[in-house]
């Protein structure tokens, strides 16, 4: 499954989570298996083209997630984790927050 999440740069170990109007780059999460198998990084959510993402990961639940939802992804939100490696531990033990209406 793929997992976008806007961060402040385009480095895997060291990017944190930023609120989306914020975000330098968006890091796009191949997450399979119970595992991260590649982490991409993009300008802007446009630079994929198209291809089905499955959820989405903001820095809180107060930003705007309609345009998400719309296009089919669920939103998920941070409790305290910062960095991509300790969302994706968060994510795999369902230690994020849903966002929904």
């Amino acid at each position: 499954m793929l997992i976008w999440i806007p961060v402040d740069g385009n480095d895997e170990k060291t990017s944190k989570v930023v609120p989306q109007l914020e975000a330098g780059q968006w890091a796009l999460v191949d997450f399979d298996l119970g595992e991260v198998q590649s982490v991409k990084f993009y300008e802007n959510r446009d630079a994929l083209g198209g291809e089905w993402v499955d959820f989405v990961i903001l820095a809180n639940k107060f930003e705007n997630y309609m345009d998400f939802m719309n296009e089919g992804m669920m939103v998920l939100c941070v409790r305290e984790e910062e960095t991509i490696e300790d969302i994706m531990e968060a994510f795999k033990f369902k230690e994020l927050d849903e966002v929904g209406l």
